[in-house]
């Protein structure tokens, strides 16, 4: 676990991802944006308090240049299970989401989403370098630059 990974890109908006139907987006779009980054889950104990309160987030604050940007993520106890299509539909149908749910990823371990590692990069702190739950939300700012984060914490029973 130890020191985190360094990585060359000096913003968020250096990254290409894709979205929930594998189409490339390219994140200098949210240049000028302040952005929250979040790994989500469908099954988690924490999934409708955290979708519903990123709702609200979101429909509070669009207007003055926040985005939320939604990863799904299958890495904590297979709570996002199904195809990143259905993640997609469960948080705009169930929650009204209406900002971008991507393309499922992993943000620990070998495989890890480049955007991912270069935001644990930036912002790891006590946390080492592994995220440790579901809705783990990175802030970054309109430069691009991770600003702080928040954790998620995951349930006592979790090893």
């Amino acid at each position: 676990m130890g020191a985190s990974e360094s990585v060359p890109q000096k913003s968020i908006h250096e990254f290409t991802v894709k979205n929930s139907k594998g189409q490339d987006v390219d994140l200098s779009m949210y240049k000028g944006k302040v952005l929250l980054v979040v790994n989500v889950a469908s099954k988690c104990g924490f999934t409708d308090s955290n979708y519903t309160q990123l709702t609200e987030l979101y429909n509070k604050y669009k207007d003055k240049g926040l985005e939320i940007l939604a990863f799904p993520c299958n890495q904590f106890l297979k709570q996002e299970p199904g195809t990143s299509q259905e993640a997609e539909e469960f948080a705009c149908t169930r929650y009204k989401a209406e900002y971008p749910i991507f393309k499922k990823v992993r943000c620990n371990g070998p495989n890890t989403e480049p955007v991912f590692k270069f935001l644990k990069a930036k912002k790891s702190g006590f946390l080492g370098s592994r995220i440790k739950w579901n809705f783990t939300k990175f802030l970054v700012d309109k430069d691009g630059n991770v600003l702080s984060l928040a954790i998620a914490q995951p349930p006592h029973h979790w090893p």
